[in-house]
């Protein structure tokens, strides 16, 4: 069936920028595949049963499943999207396995109090969190998940590395042959300590990615939500300027171990619509920083208190020399180097 060209698109869309972020979600590549391979790869787990698509957006993730071998899929989705869903349904002759409802799932209803084997959602934010809706999902799963059922993605991970943000500081030194200093320190003052969304380099990072949270969806619950904090001391893995800190997350699903889908938003991998957020410093917090140099510092992640689905972001450097370091620590300090003797001399002499 074809799409019918005459449909006024404001019928689905809330406005034009709305259109424009659900065809940048279309478009991404690394989050398309991953959803496709977790669910099309895994036919097995999906075969006869009964899913669940919270925030069913344009529909694609219950298209998924019904290609997978679903029984029937129920497609929730609270905006007018809900109507395009429908039509790409249809235009995929797959109404008699997906019924899309346009309503909040807080206000939906299975049939007969009827619970679902699978529930599957794109519900991530920027850093995981932020204008997401992972209540929503949450919610969906204590009312309508089987017992031994399944969510997909079933993990995230939240991690934070610090960087260089060349592209904040760097490039102001020299543009096209002008040095334009003074309007690259006006536009970090004016966004300092505010979280932006670029894309890092690899090589930017000056540490691999510290875990901040790791969240079993099938136990998270919405108050361990409210508040993420972590305070530590970290040891650089290579030489550059420290000029900010790098937030990003992994999403994996069920399925075999050995082939299990992940949903990566790091650096290192393909580049997604939510590419990275960076915290970046003030001018007078940056430094140039050598391989083995501690940086300590403290991070918490609150719910806003006038919009509950947004996050904010409070990042504070401290004192390397006074907060306490892991041991073994591969730092340069003469206190860790001389533990790091103490307790090799200690593992030499226990194996003797």
């Amino acid at each position: 069936m074809d799409c019918i060209d005459q449909t006024d698109p404001a019928a689905y869309f809330d406005s034009y920028e709305d259109l424009k972020i659900h065809e940048l979600m279309l478009t991404d590549k690394p989050r398309q595949d991953a959803y496709q391979k977790a669910i099309l790869g895994n036919r097995a787990l999906f075969a006869g049963k009964t899913v669940l698509d919270v925030g069913a957006g344009t529909g694609i993730l219950s298209i998924f499943c019904a290609q997978a071998g679903a029984s029937k899929v129920y497609a929730v989705e609270a905006s007018n999207l809900a109507r395009l869903a429908r039509a790409v349904v249809e235009e995929n002759q797959l109404q008699a396995v997906i019924e899309v409802s346009e309503c909040k799932v807080e206000e939906f209803q299975l049939p007969d109090e009827e619970r679902v084997d699978i529930i599957v959602s794109e519900w991530m934010g920027f850093f995981l969190l932020h204008e997401g809706m992972l209540d929503s999902v949450l919610y969906a799963r204590d009312k309508f998940l089987k017992p031994n059922g399944l969510m997909f993605p079933d993990t995230a991970t939240l991690f934070v590395a610090p960087c260089s943000v060349p592209s904040r500081f760097d490039q102001w030194e020299d543009l096209s042959g002008v040095s334009m200093r003074c309007f690259g320190r006006a536009l970090r003052e004016q966004n300092s300590g505010n979280p932006e969304v670029l894309t890092v380099a690899p090589e930017h990072l000056l540490y691999e990615g510290h875990i901040i949270a790791w969240f079993d969806l099938m136990e998270v619950t919405i108050e361990e939500l409210n508040s993420i904090e972590v305070k530590d001391v970290i040891v650089a893995q290579r030489s550059g300027k420290l000029q900010g800190f790098c937030i990003w997350f992994d999403c994996t699903f069920p399925g075999d171990e050995a082939e299990q889908q992940q949903l990566s938003t790091n650096p290192s991998a393909s580049e997604t619509h939510w590419k990275q957020t960076v915290i970046p410093l003030p001018e007078d917090a940056c430094e140039e920083l050598e391989e083995r140099d501690p940086i300590a510092f403290s991070l918490t992640m609150t719910r806003n208190k006038e919009t509950n689905r947004r996050y904010d972001l409070q990042l504070t450097l401290l004192d390397s020399e006074k907060e306490e370091h892991h041991l073994p620590c591969e730092c340069h300090m003469t206190k860790c180097i001389l533990m790091k003797t103490h307790l090799e001399k200690m593992q030499v002499e226990e194996q003797l």
